[in-house]
């Protein structure tokens, strides 16, 4: 009888069959704080379900087919005829599907909508973080279209609908539609002002015909597109259906599809339009106000996405520590791999604070509020999307080998996490934003000042780096050079400060030591070692 030649122990279970959303005590508790009690018991249970999906086992299995998986180009059918279609794996449309039937593109209309919306977001890019580009351009795009009464009144409840229908036919026919963005052109990039797509007036009221190419156009198989061009009046706005209403085909000539880094289960293309039919969108030579309210919610739903990511890194880095064993005990016990997910614990918990606050504003809509936006968004998109990358790497160094291998999903993590750095404008773009905002909106500096202002007496950490802000911001003399120190200092002050507020002692105080007090180091695991840190690693665990 043949002997066996090993027996395999000591390798952490799956983490599957559980619930994301109520495995996050975070998330759960910022859900908690900022829903309204008449519609909180109703968000908690969209959650709940919408959670105990993204943890089964068969959804995990889409996320992993449709990136394994990864769109398919066909420009002409096999006659010759030019069609233009992107093929998707059965996951993307299950995936997909999911989402809008979860309320991803009906924040708009619904109570609470974007607090539930927003968790809901950062659940469910820990399955797959493609399928939300889509989600995130169609939610997006309802700002931008209310500029325009009479196609917002057409279109919104379209985008707002909870049915998806992938099939290339007339919107008005469709019981619900998806809408994605090009502006981004090879001589420009985040210039959007160097746009060069022609847009010439028709004979019909507000119909324009395009000629130009994109270099970036996100999700060309949705049913209408928001984009850029110079008409007569300047950069202006525009609607690009994919599918007229007679039932013929726009001309929407997909070029190429991006091989990207990351983000491998969502198309992104290079399009040419020729002689393509547009309608315009507001006056012309308001194309960049116009499209701005689309901008700033797809800033935000970055900064959700790198959140969900971050969340799933900890959540996976904490689970298999918790059951591998090494120099005779738990991993997780041990005093400084603990030092080290409570850092990453940390960050993570700081990243789903300050977005859930900034939905949370979204919903109140108050003067306050708006102001508060102006600046927040644009410094959170800078920080928390630029804290992602870092979190995956360590987070699958905490798994060791089994960490660098694709079966345990944290290669796919630590491809994704730069992406939200880099979509809807980068670092600089984002800090750049924020000192506009300082220049020109001095009502934004104030919405800030007074919300870190309500945590002040607190902490000494907390207070110390608000009096310090406060001095670097009353000079600001060649302030471009130090932006992104500046704009990195208004996240983690504005972080503190709600932590403070809101999160267990343990973790605020850890925070303000380590990000705001100087008592921590440039890497992962570097907290003081008199901190509460078994506390902060066990908030963090979640519980299969």
């Amino acid at each position: 009888m043949a002997s066996t030649t090993h027996t395999v122990t000591n390798q952490a279970p799956p983490l599957v069959q559980y619930d994301v959303f109520g495995a996050d005590r975070a998330l759960v508790e910022a859900v908690e704080r900022h829903l309204d009690p008449d519609v909180l018991e109703e968000g908690r249970s969209e959650l709940a379900a919408l959670g105990r999906a993204a943890g089964s086992a068969q959804v995990q299995e889409w996320g992993v087919r449709a990136n394994e998986h990864p769109p398919r180009l066909r420009t002409h059918d096999r006659y010759g005829h030019r069609i233009d279609e992107v093929d998707f794996h059965p996951a993307w449309h299950r995936l997909l599907g999911k989402g809008v039937s979860a309320g991803l593109t009906a924040a708009w209309v619904r109570p609470g909508g974007h607090v539930r919306r927003a968790a809901a977001f950062q659940v469910w890019t820990q399955v797959d973080a493609g399928n939300g580009c889509p989600l995130s351009m169609t939610h997006a795009a309802v700002p931008a279209l209310r500029t325009d009464p009479a196609l917002a009144a057409v279109w919104e409840p379209r985008l707002t609908s909870v049915i998806y229908d992938p099939d290339l036919r007339p919107a008005g026919q469709k019981p619900g539609a998806l809408f994605g963005m090009g502006m981004t052109e090879k001589q420009g990039g985040s210039d959007v002002r160097a746009n060069t797509t022609a847009a010439r007036p028709l004979a019909e009221d507000g119909a324009y015909e395009l000629t130009g190419h994109k270099w970036f156009c996100s999700a060309p198989m949705s049913d209408a597109f928001l984009v850029l061009a110079q008409a007569p009046g300047g950069v202006t706005c525009f609607l690009v259906p994919r599918v007229l209403e007679d039932g013929t085909r726009n001309v929407f000539l997909i070029q190429r599809l991006k091989d990207k880094l990351g983000n491998r289960s969502n198309a992104s293309a290079e399009v040419e339009f020729d002689g393509t039919w547009a309608r315009r969108v507001g006056d012309e030579g308001r194309g960049v106000r116009t499209i701005i309210g689309m901008v700033a919610a797809t800033r935000l739903d970055c900064v959700l996405g790198s959140a969900g990511l971050m969340r799933q890194a900890v959540a996976q880095a904490v689970h298999h520590c918790a059951h591998r064993e090494a120099f005779g005990g738990k991993l997780v016990d041990k005093p400084l791999m603990r030092n080290v997910l409570a850092d990453l614990a940390l960050e993570s918990e700081a990243a789903t604070t300050l977005a859930l606050r900034l939905a949370a504003a979204y919903d109140d809509n108050g003067e306050q509020d708006r102001a508060l936006l102006r600046i927040a968004v644009p410094a959170a998109k800078y920080w928390v999307t630029k804290r992602c990358a870092p979190v995956a790497v360590e987070a699958a160094e905490c798994l060791g080998g089994n960490g660098y291998v694709e079966e345990s999903g944290m290669p796919r993590l630590v491809r994704e996490s730069p992406l939200n750095s880099i979509w809807e404008g980068a670092g600089n773009v984002q800090a750049l934003d924020v000192l506009r905002a300082l220049r020109r909106e001095p009502q934004a500096l104030d919405a800030y000042l007074r919300e870190v202002g309500q945590a002040r007496g607190a902490d000494h950490r907390l207070d110390g780096a608000i009096k310090d802000l406060l001095t670097e911001l009353a000079d600001l003399e060649g302030v471009e050079g130090r932006a992104r120190r500046l704009v990195e200092r208004l996240a983690l002050v504005l972080q503190g400060s709600l932590l403070v507020r809101y999160a267990p002692p343990q973790v605020a105080d850890a925070f303000c030591a380590a990000r705001l007090g100087g008592d921590g180091g440039a890497a992962f695991g570097t907290l003081p070692h008199t901190l509460d840190l078994a506390s902060v690693v066990e908030r963090a665990r979640p519980v299969s």
